[in-house]
C-alpha cells in the first residue's frame, strides 16, 4: 500500500495494475474550494456554503469547519451551534458546474475512459494509457498537479484494481491524497476497515449487524451467507463479493442525466398560489439554464409538493417537443399545479424538474405567435448576462420586487454535496 499526501510521485510501476488501473478522483469540499477560488480571503477560514436559514441545510463545508463537527447534509442551524463563527456563503451552482465541465475535460486528457459519478468525482480507467503516462499512481499524482495548477482545486486519488477499492481509497486519504492499494493488498486492507465502509452498509444496517457480532469487513467476509442475506435481503451477497474485493464493473465512460431539477424549502409553510407561482418562475430559469448550459431538452416536466406534514407527491406531464425554455417549463409547472385541485394542507418544499432529456439540437416546434422567439431570445440574452456578471444582476421583471429573496432559504437545486463532494439528484 502506498500513501502519498499531496500527490507525490516516484514508486516503482506496479505490474498489476497495468493489467487493470483504475482512478477515483474526488474533489475536496469541491463547493467551498472554488468559493475560496474566487476569494481568496476565505482560505484557511471556516467556511460552510449554504443558505443561513433554520431550514436549510449545510451543501459544503471547510475542513477547518469539519474540524468542528460540521458535516455536509447537516442542518444549518446545527451546524452554526456547533461552528458559530463560520462563514456562511450562498451557492453559486452556475459556477459550480462550469468548474466541473473544466474538470471533466481535464480528467478527459488522461485517457477516453472517464465516467461522472457528480459534478466533482469520477473513475478513470488508465489501463490503456500506462506506456504513454507512466503507471497508474504516477497519472493519479499527475492529475492532482493539474487540477491544482490549472483548476486552482484540490483532489484526492485513490488507485486500485477496481472501482469499489478505488473509491474507498480516495475518501481515506482526503485531504489532498493519493493513496495506492495495489492488489496483493486489497483483501488485507479491505479486512482492517469498518463495515460500515462497504457500500449499502448504513447506520441501522451496521447497527443490525453489530447485534450479530459483525463489526469489520473482516467479521462480514467470514459470515454465513444465510445470515447475510436474512439482514441484508438480496444485496447480502454482493456486499460479501465486495468484502474479498471483488467488483468486475467496469468504467462506463457515458453516463447521462437522467433529469435536471430544482426544488425550493420555504423558511414558513406556503398556503398561497401567488408564491408558489411566483416560485415555480424562479425554478423554471435555474432548470432552463442547466439544460441549456449541458446542451439537451427536457421532454416532461415534474413537479413536486411536500405539505407541511411531509407528505410528498409529484405530478408530470409529457410535452409535444422537448425544450430547453424557462418560459415553458413555468407553464407546464403551472398546469400541474392548478391540476391538483384545492390543496388539504399548506406547501413546505415545491420543485420542478426535467424528465427524459434528449441532446438539443432536433426538431424545434413552428409557431405563428412571436412571442415564443422572444421568449428564446431573451433567456439567450439572460444566459449571456449571468454567465458574465452573475446570477443577481439580471432576472425576470417578476422577480426583481423579491426584497426578502436572501432571508428564504431555497434548498440546493438539484444537487446535494455528500461528504467530499456534491452529487445530482431530485426528491
Amino acid at each position: 500500500m502506498d500513501r502519498r499526501d499531496g500527490g507525490g510521485a516516484g514508486a516503482e510501476p506496479l505490474a498489476a495494475l497495468r493489467r487493470r488501473g483504475i482512478l477515483h478522483v474526488d474533489m475536496d469540499a469541491f463547493f467551498v474550494g472554488v468559493e475560496q477560488r474566487e476569494r481568496p480571503e476565505l482560505r484557511g477560514r471556516m467556511v460552510i456554503v449554504g443558505f443561513p436559514s433554520e431550514r436549510s441545510v449545510v451543501l459544503s463545508a471547510s475542513y477547518e469547519a469539519r474540524a468542528y463537527g460540521v458535516r455536509s447534509a447537516m442542518p444549518m442551524a446545527n451546524a452554526l451551534r456547533l461552528c458559530p463563527r463560520a462563514i456562511v456563503v450562498e451557492p453559486r451552482h452556475k459556477l459550480y458546474y462550469e468548474v466541473s465541465r473544466e474538470l471533466m475535460g481535464l480528467l478527459g486528457e488522461f485517457t477516453d475512459l472517464v465516467e461522472p459519478l457528480s459534478v466533482d468525482e469520477a473513475f478513470l480507467d488508465v489501463s490503456g494509457a500506462v506506456r504513454r503516462l507512466g503507471a497508474p499512481e504516477q497519472i493519479g499524482a499527475s492529475i492532482k498537479a493539474a487540477v491544482r495548477e490549472r483548476l486552482g482545486l484540490a483532489a484526492s486519488v485513490g488507485v486500485a484494481a477496481t472501482k469499489f477499492v478505488a473509491k474507498i481509497a480516495s475518501a481515506r486519504c482526503k485531504p489532498d491524497g493519493l493513496l495506492v492499494i495495489r492488489p496483493e493488498e486489497t483483501v488485507p486492507y479491505l479486512h482492517s476497515l469498518p463495515v460500515n465502509a462497504l457500500w449499502g452498509i448504513g447506520g441501522k444496517t451496521a447497527e443490525a449487524l453489530a447485534r450479530l457480532g459483525v463489526h469489520t469487513v473482516a467479521d462480514l467476509a467470514h459470515t454465513p451467507d444465510s445470515t447475510l442475506q436474512r439482514v441484508l435481503g438480496a444485496s447480502g451477497l454482493h456486499a460479501k463479493a465486495l468484502s474479498w474485493g471483488i467488483d468486475d464493473r467496469r468504467v462506463t465512460p457515458e453516463r447521462e442525466e437522467k433529469s435536471v431539477g430544482a426544488e425550493e424549502t420555504f423558511g414558513a409553510d406556503v398556503a398561497d398560489d401567488a408564491v408558489l407561482r411566483r416560485e415555480l418562475l424562479r425554478l423554471a430559469h435555474r432548470v432552463a439554464g442547466r439544460l441549456r448550459s449541458t446542451g439537451v431538452e427536457a421532454g416532461t416536466v415534474a413537479l413536486k409538493l411536500r405539505y407541511a406534514d411531509f407528505s410528498t407527491l409529484s405530478r408530470s406531464r409529457a410535452l409535444t417537443v422537448p425544450t430547453d425554455s424557462a418560459q415553458v417549463l413555468f407553464e407546464e409547472g403551472v398546469r400541474l399545479l392548478a391540476s391538483l385541485g384545492p390543496r388539504p394542507q399548506s406547501v413546505r418544499l415545491i420543485g420542478l424538474r426535467g424528465e427524459r432529456l434528449a441532446r438539443s439540437g432536433g426538431a424545434v416546434q413552428l409557431s405563428l405567435e412571436r412571442r415564443d422567439d422572444n421568449w428564446r431570445t431573451a433567456e439567450q440574452t439572460l444566459d449571456a448576462v449571468t454567465a458574465r456578471f452573475g446570477q443577481a444582476s439580471l432576472r425576470p421583471a417578476s422577480l426583481l420586487d423579491d426584497g426578502d429573496d436572501r432571508r428564504r432559504p431555497p434548498s440546493l437545486p438539484g444537487v446535494s454535496e455528500g461528504p467530499d463532494g456534491p452529487s445530482t439528484s431530485f426528491g
